[in-house]
């Protein structure tokens, strides 16, 4: 039984969530306000987090990246804010996904679906290529941990998704909307601005001039490469 954490202060719609999940068959804790949430995301150890971005001692998007430096679970950002800036913040602190109220139950539920299935994928080839040294950049899928020239980098979880693809692939082209479904999922809405604000997020992290990179390449019209080592 997935676990889910929401943190919200709006009593009805913690409500409306919190039995429509159980419904659904998840294990649910809700707390209203930043303060709570914190000690319940000790306490219970979610699998996936819904947060709301106004809440009344902080807000979301502070309380996104707070929770982020300490934890990889998914985050899934709920706002009546509908603004693309507001969802770009949400997403360069951390978040993994952004859906804007009032929203449906069905949508709600078909999103934590697909990020849960993502953050759970463990294929027998994958483990096996757990760690798999491609020279100066490894991805550790096991641990989830991304590494460059031995020093560990710490990602969001779309970040290591769309690492752990690209480097799976060495030298093959994918759009971004290729990333995005493989990321996200067909069932999620996204814009395509959010793979280049992850991308740039990625290259900040791993690339010694991030305007100049060196391992993950945009081919221009089309998307983004990953280019190991001695390779062109």
């Amino acid at each position: 039984m997935a676990k889910v954490l929401i943190v919200e202060d709006d009593q009805s719609i913690a409500e409306m969530m919190t039995i429509y999940l159980e419904e659904e068959g998840y294990s649910v804790a809700t707390a209203s306000d930043g303060a709570e949430g914190k000690h319940l995301l000790q306490e219970t150890d979610p699998d996936v987090i819904i947060l709301d971005v106004m809440l009344p001692d902080t807000d979301g998007i502070t309380l996104c990246g707070e929770i982020r430096s300490v934890s990889l679970k998914p985050i899934l950002m709920v706002s009546a804010k509908k603004e693309v800036s507001d969802r770009v913040n949400a997403l360069l602190v951390g978040a993994d996904d952004y859906l804007c109220k009032p929203f449906s139950m069905r949508e709600l539920a078909a999103r934590l679906t697909a990020l849960l299935r993502r953050s759970s994928m463990a294929p027998a080839a994958e483990a096996a290529a757990a760690k798999e040294v491609r020279q100066s950049v490894q991805v550790d899928m096991v641990r989830r941990c991304l590494y460059v020239e031995d020093r560990a980098v710490e990602t969001t979880y779309s970040e290591f998704e769309i690492m752990k693809l690209l480097w799976l692939h060495p030298g093959k082209v994918f759009s971004r909307e290729e990333l995005l479904n493989k990321i996200r999922g067909l069932d999620t809405y996204v814009t395509e601005r959010s793979v280049d604000v992850h991308i740039t997020n990625l290259r900040k992290k791993i690339e010694s001039d991030p305007k100049n990179p060196k391992y993950v390449r945009t081919v221009w019209g089309v998307g983004y490469k990953f280019v190991p080592d001695g390779e062109s």
